[in-house]
């Protein structure tokens, strides 16, 4: 497993991006999509269909977008990770100290509550009372399966000797990473 300090000895072309809740993800896909001028779809959008209905083509979506020869794509969804690890050459992986992907996901979860922001497919965050009845809740989810992740990524790494993979503890480390991609 890669630090970020290691010297960037390929060219990144197929990218996923794995964190838990809240780690920051979906920006930075976002970020490396712009600068690296690739395709980008958020998962996400292609799981999600109204009403927060799971769709029936998400797999399928997922396989189309990763067959191209140069994308980025958050690595999420058990049922489709190993098909974005094997088409990946660099997994970047958000290893932040819980309490920060914590704060962000509640962060993140109130500005869209508030702001009303559409997510995916006409679907919007639930009201925040719903964190105290719901156990689905995002932040609730967010917080019991933070931890699920630090057993699958080295796993991960030994299955697909492809992939790059780059462990950040911290958001800066993320920054000085960026700063020398070109």
């Amino acid at each position: 497993m890669l630090t970020p300090r290691d010297p960037l000895t390929w060219t990144p072309r197929r990218i996923a991006v794995a964190g838990t809740s809240g780690a920051g993800k979906t920006t930075l896909a976002d970020r490396l999509a712009e600068r690296l001028d690739c395709p980008r779809v958020e998962l996400d959008s292609l799981f999600h269909g109204p009403d927060w209905t799971p769709r029936d083509s998400f797999t399928d979506d997922v396989d189309r977008f990763t067959s191209g020869d140069r994308w980025v794509i958050e690595h999420q969804y058990r049922e489709v990770r190993p098909l974005i690890a094997a088409r990946a050459d660099t997994l970047l992986w958000l290893d932040y100290p819980d309490w920060l992907s914590v704060q962000r996901l509640v962060r993140r979860t109130v500005r869209r509550r508030l702001t009303r922001a559409e997510l995916w497919n006409g679907n919007r965050e639930g009201p925040l009372r719903e964190f105290f009845t719901e156990e689905d809740h995002i932040i609730r989810w967010g917080i019991r399966t933070r931890g699920r992740l630090r057993p699958v990524i080295p796993t991960v790494e030994e299955q697909h000797p492809q992939l790059h993979v780059v462990r950040f503890r911290w958001p800066r480390e993320v920054e000085a990473w960026l700063g020398r991609l070109s």
